[in-house]
């Protein structure tokens, strides 16, 4: 049976693929997916400990409207009913304030790669949240990184076999490689 509403999440600083296969695993899950984006406000939220490079500058080139875009252009690209999304803020940085965008009695999927995936876990468990980890991996198992595809835009290598069809167009007429590059 599936649950009634999911919820997936990430910074998605660049939408690729293996954030994608994510996306549709918690829609094969539940009825509605909330596609949770972090960090709706760049750098300017809260430093981590246990993830400090998601404060960076660099690693946070885009900005929320240009991450739903790519979200949800990808999303209507692959035919995917839009009745059975929506895409909003998912503030995990302010724990207080998550259920101001998100419902409490929701599932929230997760994917556990290091330090700061449990960090998010023991976050959402604390707030009393329904969790369930879909893959919980070391992070040289993860596979593809927002991070590694802004560096190969950066350097001039292939990339577009890392990103879906719909996020690679909307990055080149948008210019945002342009914008990736004057960040690092």
């Amino acid at each position: 049976m599936k649950d009634t509403i999911g919820v997936v999440h990430g910074r998605f600083q660049l939408l690729h693929n293996d954030h994608v296969r994510y996306i549709m695993s918690g829609s094969e899950r539940c009825e509605h997916l909330l596609i949770g984006i972090c960090r709706p406000d760049g750098p300017l939220t809260c430093f981590t400990e246990s993830d400090p490079h998601r404060s960076c500058r660099e690693s946070n080139p885009f900005s929320y409207y240009e991450r739903y875009q790519m979200i949800k252009g990808t999303l209507l690209d692959m035919d995917m009913d839009p009745a059975r999304f929506d895409i909003l803020p998912f503030p995990i940085d302010l724990p207080e304030m998550l259920f101001g965008y998100v419902p409490a009695d929701a599932r929230y999927y997760l994917t556990i790669y290091d330090d700061w995936g449990i960090e998010k876990k023991k976050i959402l468990e604390g707030l009393g949240c329904d969790v369930e980890v879909l893959r919980h991996v070391g992070i040289h198992e993860k596979g593809i990184s927002a991070t590694d595809v802004r560096q190969r835009i950066v350097e001039g290598r292939e990339w577009e076999s890392f990103v879906p069809p719909y996020v690679y167009r909307y990055v080149i007429d948008h210019h945002l490689d342009k914008k990736i590059q004057a960040r690092l």
